[in-house]
């Protein structure tokens, strides 16, 4: 039977929903330091927490059906380990000189530059959770870059900032920059490629791709290098902003 899937990637098939979600696996010296591949798992539908844990290990059982050996871990709030729900955005923080901790998701959300608006550095400072939220990030016209210590980011590539951002920031993290290099896939349930580019999971897999083929601190000598290390050196017509 064809498998016809909506927005949200599900599909009823008799009594079943089954999801499609993207496992990123650490892959050391491959293109954009890791590999995607999509897999085909039993979806538990409601919004409780539980629920949602179900599709995290229905996910991670359907994974290693095919990859026996390798350990995967959720990055995100639902994860059933400590250490993948430290590594969410919401809560992944790194520390200012006068002792302020800024998560990755307010470091994004805050950077944005819009054409009818933003930055918006008094994001840096709400929950996680109220920054991307915020009625602002939807009303300000079109995206147009990143901006993040004087310095300007395009949008492409897509998830350059992104992972730029939560690289950084993880390796401020000495403990979790060691335990996340005893993994090889990450997922993030609540992530949809079809709804969004960025995602937890994807930033993690680079970098234990970057740390396990000794690139990293290469990577992050300067935006320039790690566009080069991570993306092949791949610009858009904004590569002028790095000069």
């Amino acid at each position: 039977m064809k498998l016809f899937l909506d927005k949200d990637m599900t599909a009823q098939i008799g009594g079943l929903i089954v999801a499609k979600r993207p496992v990123f696996i650490a892959e050391p010296g491959i293109g954009v330091a890791y590999k995607t591949i999509m897999v085909d798992f039993p979806w538990f539908g409601g919004f409780a927490r539980v629920q949602k844990e179900k599709c995290v290990k229905s996910l991670h059982d359907a994974y290693r059906e095919g990859h026996r050996g390798q350990k995967v871990l959720e990055i995100s709030n639902y994860s059933s380990e400590s250490l993948g729900v430290a590594l969410s955005a919401f809560n992944l923080a790194i520390r200012n000189g006068k002792g302020k901790n800024f998560t990755v998701e307010c470091i994004f959300q805050s950077s944005k530059i819009f054409a009818d608006g933003g930055p918006y550095k008094d994001l840096l400072y709400c929950s996680s959770k109220e920054a991307k939220k915020d009625i602002r990030l939807k009303t300000s016209g079109q995206l147009k870059s990143f901006a993040l210590n004087n310095q300007l980011f395009p949008l492409e590539p897509k998830t350059f900032f992104y992972n730029w951002v939560y690289i950084n920031t993880l390796v401020k993290n000495e403990r979790l920059a060691l335990e996340i290099l005893d993994y090889d896939a990450f997922t993030d349930i609540a992530f949809n490629p079809n709804a969004s580019c960025n995602c937890q999971a994807a930033a993690v897999a680079a970098y234990v791709s970057l740390a396990k083929s000794q690139k990293l601190s290469q990577a992050l000598v300067s935006p320039e290098s790690f566009l080069q290390i991570v993306y092949g050196g791949k610009m858009c017509q904004e590569q002028s902003l790095f000069s």
